[in-house]
């Protein structure tokens, strides 16, 4: 891992550099796929300086990154920028083929209920880890059913199910079958219930939907 003196003009070009090809950001410099998904809340892409720049103007209080990468040239930049611009950044890693666990989910009910809003959550593409938090995020904080949330997990964000990334389906799938019917909450069924490691040890991906997520999308 490299860090960039962003002080020096060098660094700085260095580190962008690094963020448009090895991070794809120039993929990003338009297609943002970025929704609001409440009157308060925004999910998107790993987003480019000039992007939280315009967020910050609008209103934008808060920004959580749902992708670590602590000490990269993309966060590097991003937290920079969010210094500059009065915007909270909050460092929140979840992943998008691992079963999410008990603290993870807790962790995202409470973060929800103590960041200031308007706010932006993002991952690298903005499908599958911004995806899962904003199930928890509609849930939570809007009180919406899960498999009414679930929505926020389809291909119009460019989540694919068949992937290992359908791992997050089947999370919230195995919640809906033997959790609810119980009239259990998700939490009370993940304290009680739920075990995460046999649930990714069951889950079965397509090897169709692994070659589209990894070889040809190049998700994380």
């Amino acid at each position: 891992m490299t860090a960039y003196d962003l002080s020096k003009t060098s660094g700085r070009l260095a580190a962008r550099a690094d963020m448009t090809f090895r991070d794809h950001a120039f993929l990003r410099l338009w297609w943002q796929n970025a929704h609001w998904i409440s009157d308060e809340m925004i999910r998107a892409n790993q987003p480019w300086p000039f992007q939280i720049r315009a967020r910050a103007r609008a209103g934008v209080k808060t920004i959580v990154n749902l992708r670590g990468g602590i000490g990269t040239s993309f966060h590097q930049l991003e937290r920079d920028t969010c210094e500059r611009t009065g915007i909270v950044l909050e460092n929140w890693t979840v992943t998008s083929r691992g079963a999410p666990t008990l603290e993870q989910v807790r962790g995202a009910k409470a973060l929800f209920e103590r960041i200031a809003y308007p706010a932006l959550m993002h991952c690298k593409s903005g499908a599958d880890r911004a995806g899962l938090m904003s199930v928890l995020y509609l849930h939570f904080r809007k009180g919406e059913p899960i498999d009414k949330a679930m929505r926020m997990l389809s291909l119009r964000y460019g989540h694919v199910r068949q992937g290992m990334t359908g791992i997050i389906d089947h999370f919230f799938e195995q919640y809906l079958t033997l959790g609810a019917p119980k009239g259990l909450s998700l939490l009370e069924w993940m304290e009680r219930d739920y075990d995460p490691v046999k649930l990714k040890a069951e889950f079965r991906a397509g090897w169709w939907g692994n070659v589209l997520v990894d070889k040809i999308l190049r998700r994380e």
